[in-house]
């Protein structure tokens, strides 16, 4: 690490970016960089993601649902390979103009509905089919309240603490402790919270669940950013205790095997178009040079 502190210049430029894992995808503007179309599968909901956390919130909710018999939720899932810039396609542009994923197109309606932002996505299904939500204003209001924490708590985890701790091309103590004291205070918040019930918003299981699950499981289970003994998080007994349940359902199993392009090949559904992919298309079925 430099010992030279940085001083900002008056006027910022590009070019003076370090370079960093993501260097190559990252830009100071918006809109897309070529034409590409998105594909249009058969079914009502078409998603374009990759099982990154917020790609898996999503995933999870559509598996659950038809799970729960909501045939309407059948949805085509297509890869976005983000280190590729696909999410600058044009065609993606034009679902999310944030160019982040995932984006959903919802074609049963005429005409079909755009929507960008997982937790978007997560209320629009959870109201459009009158499930994992609850019905009372109590109710609804602490889910409400637990589903945008996650959307407000999240970057801090991610784009903080993830990026310093294991993307940044150097270790910065200052950013490392910053943003370290931030993530152990959010696991304590959730730890409270599940001390005195099942589920984040209470005794049934919800989108705030989902939400909060593939960011703050997947860093209990050290799956993203190999940092559980940094962070302690297996003394989080109530935390633990929470991501080991939901770890157990079977939509959540499948939600996190698609769109996913790492890994075990047997946990790779890169693309997914009806329930029989799970045991027929994933990548230990069809070959490690295939893409779906």
């Amino acid at each position: 690490m430099s010992d030279k502190p940085y001083t900002p210049p008056k006027v910022w430029r590009p070019d003076e970016v370090s370079s960093g894992r993501f260097s190559s995808i990252n830009r100071p503007v918006a809109g897309p960089t070529h034409n590409r179309e998105l594909p249009v599968g058969k079914h009502p909901i078409q998603l374009y993601s990759l099982a990154t956390p917020n790609g898996v919130k999503v995933t999870i909710l559509l598996e659950e649902l038809l799970a729960a018999g909501h045939s309407g939720a059948e949805y085509d899932a297509y890869l976005i390979n983000i280190m590729e810039g696909d999410q600058f396609g044009s065609g993606f542009v034009s679902v999310n103009p944030n160019s982040k994923i995932p984006a959903m197109v919802d074609h049963s309606v005429s005409p079909p509905v755009r929507i960008f932002e997982s937790g978007a996505m997560l209320l629009y299904l959870a109201e459009k089919f009158d499930a994992f939500i609850p019905k009372d204003t109590a109710g609804r209001a602490e889910c409400l309240s637990w589903l945008f924490w996650q959307m407000g708590s999240a970057p801090f985890l991610g784009g903080g603490f993830g990026h310093f701790y294991a993307y940044a091309p150097e270790k910065y103590e200052y950013a490392i402790n910053r943003y370290t004291m931030e993530v152990k205070r959010q696991l304590d918040v959730l730890d409270r919270q599940l001390a005195v019930s099942q589920y984040i918003a209470g005794d049934d299981y919800t989108i705030a669940d989902m939400a909060i699950w593939p960011w703050y499981g997947a860093l209990v289970n050290n799956k993203v950013y190999e940092a559980a003994e940094f962070l302690q998080t297996h003394t989080y007994k109530n935390v633990v205790r929470w991501t080991q349940e939901l770890e157990q359902r079977a939509a959540v199993q499948r939600g996190k095997m698609v769109n996913r392009s790492w890994g075990e090949l047997h946990e790779q559904l890169r693309e997914r178009h009806d329930a029989s992919d799970f045991e027929t298309r994933t990548q230990d079925k069809l070959g490690t040079d295939k893409n779906s």
